[in-house]
């Protein structure tokens, strides 16, 4: 089926209508919070910083991640989706309050913890509801649109969100101008619990006669039965441990490109230069996932799955050297876009693999998995980026060892000794 046919299906579509509304969102709220917490004038930014910001955010859904499987695999996803974005709604409310009043303390970091550990149910529960949606063969074309269209719509979020801020800025202070964008956001997240009900309430899973009563405990049973699933597809296990890889890596480039912006390309003492050439930088990001994500299917075809998430996290490897030998604006663009381009061929390949491996039974319980794996790593790469990064960013090591951390991954984790195609 092709992308325009898949775009029109009528029951795809409404799942992408969920999944899109609420991705720019996650890019306009995402865009207003870095603007607060990095790109504001009476704060310097720095890689610890700006680490420690993906560690609140990521790790401690990595701890209750696993019980987020139990719920998608034993309730139905539609309404585990449509109070999901309602809470969201409303936990942005109080975030934009919070802001407006200039808290920066324990309350506004739980209130985004909550946001962000939210946002991964969401998307753990609508990736395991697709497959139930399309015929097995157009999976990696669906996980093409849904993942990428999502990814460039959290990039396009994020300039309206730099565009509605420089447009309100001049009529009101920093702080407030941030708390209108999150209201917006809030508003957004409205909009996508209101889309959830075209779905039917079991349309996504879990199908009838898999449904059980869902409970804490139970999700430690559930997550051993998820483990040992992977442990049994273990091309669907090195699938995801590559993917994490990437996802890691491309955090400690994120992470470079960020003080790179803020702290060398631009006059420190202008975060608003900084943060529009971290938003121009990502938007080249975003067309390589968009071009990435259409050319997968055709790799695919030609050369297999497996081996086409080979050659991507090899090809991945080659790009961040451009980085390290110079750091300009160019090489940052040019470093972003192939990164990105690479990067969502493996991960939409990958996506649809796991999908095809898993039965509806274990799908919620193996994709919350999945967010936990990337999220461990995405902390991880942002870490050793911050330990090894100066203020000003100019550094070949962290490239480097990104480029190094790849072509392992590659010839390696995915040898065809080990990663091919399975029963």
């Amino acid at each position: 089926m092709s992308f325009w046919a898949l775009l029109r299906h009528p029951r795809l579509s409404r799942l992408l209508a969920v999944r899109w509304s609420g991705q720019i969102t996650d890019g306009l709220f995402q865009s207003a919070l870095a603007s607060f917490v990095l790109f504001s004038p009476e704060r310097q930014a720095n890689a610890l910083s700006a680490a420690l910001g993906f560690a609140v955010v990521l790790l401690p859904y990595s701890v209750v991640g696993p019980f987020v499987g139990t719920i998608l695999d034993r309730v139905s996803r539609q309404r585990a989706l449509f109070f999901s974005n309602m809470a969201r709604a409303i936990n942005l409310s109080i975030v934009s309050l919070l802001i407006f009043s200039g808290k920066t303390g324990i309350e506004l970091t739980v209130f985004v913890l909550i946001a962000f550990g939210i946002n991964r149910l969401i998307l753990a529960g609508l990736s395991a509801g697709l497959p139930l949606l399309i015929e097995p063969r157009s999976l990696i074309s669906a996980n093409a649109i849904a993942v990428t269209g999502g990814s460039v719509l959290v990039v396009i979020g994020g300039g309206i969100g730099v565009g509605v801020r420089s447009l309100v800025d001049s009529f009101t202070i920093a702080n407030h101008a941030d708390s209108l964008l999150i209201l917006i956001a809030a508003i957004g997240y409205l909009t996508a619990a209101l889309l959830t009900t075209r779905l039917n309430k079991s349309e996504i899973g879990p199908l009838s006669h898999e449904r059980a009563v869902a409970s804490f405990m139970n999700g430690i049973r559930d997550m051993r039965e998820g483990l040992g699933f992977l442990q049994e597809h273990t091309d669907a296990a090195r699938g995801i441990a590559a993917t994490a890889i990437h996802r890691g890596g491309l955090t400690a480039l994120t992470l470079t490109a960020l003080l790179l912006e803020r702290n060398t390309f631009n006059d420190p003492n202008k975060p608003e230069e900084g943060l529009a050439g971290f938003g121009f930088a990502l938007s080249f990001a975003g067309v390589g996932l968009t071009l990435g994500a259409f050319l997968a299917p055709y790799g695919v075809a030609r050369f297999g799955r497996h081996r086409w998430m080979r050659l991507s996290l090899f090809a991945s490897a080659f790009f961040p050297i451009v980085l390290a030998v110079h750091q300009s604006q160019v090489t940052l663009i040019v470093t972003a876009f192939f990164t990105a381009f690479c990067g969502q061929n493996l991960k939409v390949t990958n996506d649809a693999l796991v999908q095809s491996k898993i039965d509806d039974y274990f799908r919620g319980r193996v994709f919350a998995l999945y967010d936990v794996i990337v999220n461990g790593a995405i902390v991880s790469g942002a870490l050793i980026a911050a330990l090894l990064l100066p203020v000003s960013g100019v550094s070949a090591v962290v490239p480097l060892l990104v480029t190094l951390a790849y072509y392992l991954g590659a010839v390696r984790l995915l040898r065809p000794s080990k990663f091919m195609q399975l029963t």
